[in-house]
């Protein structure tokens, strides 16, 4: 006999629960190994004597190998499961940033951070991959943007404690941003085999869903999946050369350039503004921009969610994200800087949920794990050109603030392309939210 199927809003409740928090920490652990080298910076260099040139293509290098391992990383998750993939990805990626306290010249410093995006490729583009297996399109926003908490809170709890381990500097012969990286990148190896005993592959799998839970879920997302099988590409080959993939891509390209020409540099920004070294104190300053983008990572995805409005907030979101970045040195302000950077912080986090609403519900099937990797893997080069393209403009105009008005630029080209996705149709889902009804 046929289980009486259960309320879809209470089963959705049941799984973010289960699943969220985990996938949380396992991104909190994540970002806070890809960005931590920001923190390490000046003392970094001090003890190695790598060059601020070097320094930036070393942090931005990491993107290369991440890039380049993408797409194969989601097909074999598609194949293997998560619960495997994911175990693998945090273990190797834990234990090569671990590594990187012997990174002592410029050669193994470039190595490691290779190595560092090889090892973790695959794993954000898998979460996002993940998702689409659980949520129904009306509250994969929300929950996106639940998973997307990760990088904030990767800052207000990582800055202190990446600040605190630097201060460890001479403890037991190493250097404090030698502390730093042994203890951030063995609690990510830590929770990679937490990992392997606590995800399930999918719903059927999961022991702590009811049938009748079970059956809700296939239903929901079984008519999602035929919609996209329907009008989107159907296999792997098909979606990487789709021309929609490859202008989420650029648009994605675009957002990631913003993260990463702000993050890689806002310790030492805020220090700057402190008038003091990067430390406990820079740490706890520099989580202040995080609060704030939790809280709009919080409220606008569900807000967006509701109204089934994707393309309006998400330009919109990026305009206030480019105007922040501007302002943070248009103003001798300390506090009027600080402020800046809170908007741009909530711009650029909170904007990612909602554009990756956009992918996963055209994408299905195998063409999900290989166009959502397409598009995170061309999208993270973005991460690599920033720090780059910041120190080119601060040299080649000499000044310091021509970098972020670069940034603020090309953000908001990335308004520009969100807005133009109207013309396709793309970016507003007539449909009311979920309830436990």
């Amino acid at each position: 006999m046929n289980a009486t199927p259960a309320p879809l809003g209470a089963t959705i409740d049941k799984v973010t629960k289960r699943l969220l928090p985990f996938l949380l920490l396992m991104y909190v652990l994540a970002f806070l190994d890809r960005a931590n080298v920001g923190f390490a910076k000046k003392a970094f260099q001090a003890d190695t004597g790598i060059s601020d040139a070097a320094f930036a293509f070393g942090a931005s290098i990491f993107f290369l190998g991440y890039a380049l391992f993408e797409v194969p990383s989601n097909l074999i998750m598609h194949r293997v499961g998560a619960r495997i993939w994911m175990a693998r990805i945090m273990v190797t990626w834990g234990l090569i940033s671990a590594a990187m306290m012997f990174a002592h010249t410029e050669t193994v410093f470039y190595v490691l951070r290779v190595l560092l995006g090889i090892a973790e490729a695959g794993f954000f583009p898998g979460v996002i991959l993940y998702l689409t297996y659980w949520f129904p399109s009306m509250a994969r926003g929300r929950a996106m943007g639940l998973f997307y908490f990760g990088a904030p809170l990767a800052f207000i709890f990582g800055s202190p404690l990446s600040g605190l381990l630097l201060e460890f500097d001479g403890f037991s012969g190493l250097h404090g941003w030698q502390w730093m990286f042994l203890v951030e990148g063995l609690l990510a190896t830590l929770v990679g085999v937490w990992a392997y005993f606590y995800l399930d592959n999918r719903p059927n799998e999961a022991k702590w869903l009811t049938s009748a839970e079970k059956a809700t879920l296939d239903a929901a997302l079984s008519a999602e999946e035929n919609v996209k099988q329907a009008h989107g590409p159907r296999g792997t080959l098909a979606a990487l050369k789709n021309g929609r993939v490859l202008y989420f891509a650029l648009i994605y390209f675009i957002i990631q350039m913003s993260v990463y020409g702000v993050v890689f540099y806002l310790p030492t920004q805020v220090a700057s503004l402190l008038g003091t070294k990067v430390g406990f104190t820079v740490g706890l300053v520099t989580a202040i921009p995080w609060l704030c983008a939790m809280l709009a990572t919080y409220f606008l995805p569900r807000w967006s969610d509701r109204t089934g409005e994707r393309r309006l907030f998400a330009g919109g979101i990026l305009v206030v994200c480019a105007a922040g970045i501007a302002a943070s040195v248009a103003t001798n302000s300390p506090v009027l800087s600080l402020l800046a950077l809170c908007f741009a912080a909530a711009g650029f986090i909170s904007v990612q949920p909602i554009f990756w609403t956009l992918p996963t519900g055209y994408l299905g099937g195998i063409a999900a794990a290989g166009g959502i990797a397409l598009i995170n893997s061309l999208g993270s080069l973005g991460g690599f050109v920033a720090p780059n393209v910041k120190t080119w403009a601060e040299t080649t105009f000499a000044s310091t603030s021509a970098g972020l008005y670069l940034l603020a630029g090309t953000t908001l080209i990335g308004a520009v392309l969100v807005f133009a996705l109207a013309a396709a149709g793309i970016g507003r889902e007539a449909r009311a939210p979920v309830t436990n009804r």
